[in-house]
Parts: structure tokens; C-alpha cells; sequence
């Protein structure tokens, strides 16, 4: 029901995309509800069959800004001025889909480039990253130095870098996603500002050992400590701070679950952070509260 009030509520931006957007936005809410409805979408001299979920995630991109328009002109669609074979398709082509937003492939770095920034490999989480717009938005990081866990193929610290962060510190475990981070890090000439780290976070030291996952599903999988049959290195928040200079540092964490293990049994080094931000993985968990007892003793 959330999920359809929202739609609602962000379908007035559909405007700019299909001229019939108000009978578009009652069949899909009929849709959602359990009617057999068929949505046929009306631009210039174009009708176009699409489906539930097409017509959300336009509206959702258009909402966001990434998507500006939809045009349609003797059969051939364009969203952004790019031409797509298919609508219903495009969306899950990801390629297809980064060309719509402006990423483009450069042959002379072997890349994929837009407005200077540079990835060896395109990844979903660039896209949600540079251009869907979310919670790292938030973070002013000009000046300051960042504590990326859960770094992955360096896309969050190369955005933090960018924003102006004066380090970022790059935790990713998986061999894969880091040495990809590495190449992503030298094609943005970030080496003096990104320190990466092939390790894992906890609040012990220890080895990890990695489940056998491709560089695809890394970034949903939480590694943990197994000191016995474990080859990659753990590094804890006291570790860093030994290494690195914490003062007004910002602590990201999206690392599939070792927020539990490091704010609950490692809170005192938790503590040291100006700002925390974090994805958490479970509707229930203590860690809300530890964060608003941490609030309430300060205020």
C-alpha cells in the first residue's frame, strides 16, 4: 500500500511523459488492486502498450529528475532524446538504461564515462549512486574524511571524493569488487584521495571467510568473521583510528549486516564519528535504539 501511495503521489511529475497520464495513473491503481487492466500509454501520435512495472519506474525516474522526457514520432520512442527499440524492455537492460541518463562508452579508456567521471564496468549501484539521487545526498563531506564500509567497486568513494571529502577510507573484502575499485580509483586520478582497503569490518580482529559469490551479488552478501578457515583480513574501527585521522570523520556503512556486529558490540569506537549513516537489514533490530540512547545522552 506504501508502495502505491507513493507511485500516486510522485505521478503528477508523469506529465511531461504521457499525454494521458490521468487515465495511465487509475488503470495502474486498478491494476495494483487486482483488475485486469490493460495500460496503454498515448505520446504525440504513439500508443504504446507497457507494463505495471514499466509505467512505475517511469514515473518514479521522472519524479527524480533523471528522466526529463518521452517522445514518440513515427513509431520510434525516444526517452532523453535516446532512441530505445523497446520501452518495455529498456529498463532491463542496463546499458540501455545508463545511455538514457548520458553514461556513454569511451573506447580509448575502455570505460564508461559521463560528465568526467570515469568506471572500468558499468554496475547497477552507479546508476543509484550519480543519478537516481538517495541518503548519501545528505552527507555534506567537503573537507572531511569518510569511512566507506562496504565500498564495493569504489563507486560510493569516488562519489564522496568528488563531493570534496579530503579521504575517503575504501573497505571492500570481496577480491573482485576491490580490484575493480582499484582500476576505478586510477581512471578518476582519485589515488591520492581514496585509500582502499582489502578487508572486512568487525569488531574483532579476525579473518573472514568469503562465501563464493561473483562481483554481481557481493554487495548482498555479509562476509563474516571465521578465524578458522578464513584468508581475508578483518580491520576494526580502532585499527583505522590508529592509522588514519578520525577527528569529524563520517562512518557509511552498507555492508550487509556487519552494522549489527560493529554498533552493538563495538560502540565505543562507534562513538568517535560525527555523523553515522547506514543500511540496516531487518524491520526489528536493536540498532535503533543504541543510536537514540546515543542522541539522548548528549542532548
Amino acid at each position: 500500500m506504501n508502495a502505491l501511495l507513493d507511485v500516486i503521489r510522485k505521478s503528477l511529475a508523469s506529465r511531461n511523459l504521457f499525454d494521458n497520464w490521468l487515465s495511465l495513473l487509475l488503470k495502474y491503481v486498478l491494476v495494483k488492486i487486482g483488475f485486469n487492466v490493460r495500460l496503454k500509454a498515448r505520446a504525440n501520435d504513439c500508443i504504446l502498450e507497457i507494463t505495471p512495472e514499466v509505467y512505475a519506474l517511469l514515473v518514479i525516474r521522472c519524479y527524480q529528475g533523471v528522466i526529463k522526457k518521452l517522445k514518440c514520432t513515427d513509431n520510434r520512442v525516444f526517452l532523453n532524446d535516446v532512441e530505445v527499440a523497446d520501452l518495455s524492455e529498456v529498463i532491463y537492460n542496463l546499458e540501455e538504461w545508463a545511455k538514457i541518463f548520458g553514461w556513454k562508452y569511451d573506447p580509448s579508456c575502455s570505460c564508461w564515462t559521463k560528465n568526467g567521471v570515469r568506471f572500468k564496468y558499468l554496475r547497477g549501484s552507479i546508476l543509484a549512486i550519480f543519478d537516481y539521487g538517495g541518503y548519501y545526498e545528505q552527507l555534506n563531506v567537503r573537507g572531511r574524511v569518510v569511512v566507506d564500509v562496504g565500498a564495493y567497486i569504489g563507486d560510493s568513494a569516488i562519489y564522496f571524493a568528488l563531493k570534496g571529502a579530503k579521504k575517503v577510507i575504501a573497505i571492500e573484502p570481496h577480491p573482485g569488487a576491490f580490484n575493480e575499485m582499484l582500476e576505478n580509483i586510477r581512471l578518476n586520478s582519485l589515488e591520492d584521495v581514496i585509500s582502499p582497503i582489502n578487508a572486512g569490518l568487525a569488531s574483532r580482529p579476525g579473518k573472514i571467510l568469503l562465501e563464493e559469490v561473483d562481483i554481481e551479488t557481493t554487495n548482498k552478501t555479509y562476509h563474516r568473521v571465521n578465524d578458522q578457515k578464513g584468508t581475508i583480513p578483518v580491520v576494526t574501527l580502532k585499527d583505522l583510528a590508529e592509522r588514519f585521522d578520525l577527528n569529524g570523520a563520517i562512518l557509511k556503512m552498507n555492508c550487509e549486516g556487519c552494522e549489527y556486529d560493529i554498533i552493538l558490540n563495538d560502540y565505543e569506537h562507534v562513538k568517535m564519528f560525527e555523523e553515522l549513516i547506514l543500511q540496516y537489514h531487518a524491520h526489528v533490530t536493536k540498532i535503533p535504539a543504541k543510536l537514540l540512547l546515543r542522541k539522548l545522552s548528549k542532548d
